[in-house]
């Protein structure tokens, strides 16, 4: 198995020296992410979240580092595993946990939960439950875009099991044939589920495979902020001049796939390994070095940070659940007078 010296084709991007407030924003904005995951774990443990939950804890640089390379009104597209990536491209974490709480005051009115966080308002089309389902997806909003000549790039997330899937496949063919604006970013988290990428792949290199359609690529270290949206930013000029790209983030989970998932299928070790790689861990300490960062600015932001959080379960908490006559809204569009 790869090990985590070995997890990107590049070599780790150095420090890069950023305006000390950006630098600052994509710390918050990881550690906003972390420490929401790690409330609802406990809220899970109570049942006053249920249903599936997907942490992104250990992957939070891409979300971090790809929403500021983007416009405003560039599409995005995520996994079920899309906390982070809703958190980062603005949607309000008051109604990101009203959504997690089943309440009509969450993003998507209480009826998606945790996998499936949608918001017109951010252009943020949602989590899919279904594995490689948002890539489909991310082509035709690619296509409308484009007929509509809106100049946009379509972003769309997707895991590494994804790439076992046939819309994998038919969804990179018909953006190169097209010439569409969708940037493919898979989140490598060496895990399918609980399959290990090299016991389903027989190559690995996921970022290779878009040669086969023409796609320009790159693989990235997904674990170091800076280089994500560095390789982002790039990536999304390539895009807006015409055509598709893809870039594999290399990256770990530290927590199970699912809440669900008793995480029989590595070491120990292995993960502790990772852990050393930790962004939250390193991003800090390169920043310290760089002399961006107190300890009373950390100390001030994860304050902050635990504030909104509980305003957030506090505003989940006294939010109204659906009525039961509500139940076939938004399924079966009524009839108009003729």
């Amino acid at each position: 198995m790869t090990s985590p010296a070995q997890a990107a084709r590049h070599e780790e991007a150095s420090p890069t020296q950023v305006p000390r407030e950006h630098a600052l924003d994509l710390l918050r904005s990881m550690l906003r992410i972390r420490r929401f995951e790690e409330r609802c774990v406990e809220l899970y443990s109570q049942a006053r979240i249920r249903g599936f939950l997907h942490l992104y804890i250990g992957e939070e640089a891409i979300a971090a580092g790809v929403m500021p390379a983007l416009r405003p009104d560039d599409p995005v597209v995520a996994t079920y595993r899309e906390h982070g990536h809703a958190l980062a491209r603005g949607i309000s974490m008051n109604a990101i946990m009203a959504e997690m709480f089943g309440k009509v005051e969450g993003c998507s009115r209480g009826r998606g939960g945790s996998m499936h966080l949608f918001d017109a308002g951010t252009r943020f089309y949602g989590g899919s439950a279904i594995v490689g389902g948002g890539l489909p997806l991310a082509v035709g909003i690619g296509l409308a875009e484009q007929m509509q000549q809106r100049h946009t790039v379509t972003v769309c997330f997707f895991g590494d099991g994804a790439v076992a899937e046939g819309e994998f496949h038919e969804s990179l063919n018909l953006a190169a044939v097209w010439k569409l604006p969708v940037l493919f970013l898979c989140e490598n988290n060496r895990y399918a589920m609980g399959t290990a990428i090299d016991r389903a792949l027989a190559n690995t290199d996921i970022s290779a495979k878009a040669s086969a359609y023409n796609i320009s690529s790159e693989s990235v270290d997904g674990m170091d902020v800076l280089a994500v949206e560095e390789a982002t930013r790039r990536a999304v000029d390539a895009v807006r001049e015409g055509g598709p790209h893809l870039i594999e983030f290399r990256t770990y989970r530290y927590r199970a796939h699912s809440m669900y998932d008793p995480d029989l299928y590595r070491s120990k070790e292995e993960v502790e390994r990772w852990r050393e790689r930790d962004p939250l861990l390193t991003f800090p300490e390169q920043l310290r070095a760089a002399g961006q960062l107190e300890d009373s600015t950390l100390a001030a932001m994860e304050r902050e940070i635990a504030a909104e959080i509980e305003a957030a379960i506090a505003y989940a908490d006294a939010g109204t659940l659906e009525p039961v006559t509500d139940l076939t809204r938004f399924v079966y569009t009524e009839q108009q007078p003729a």
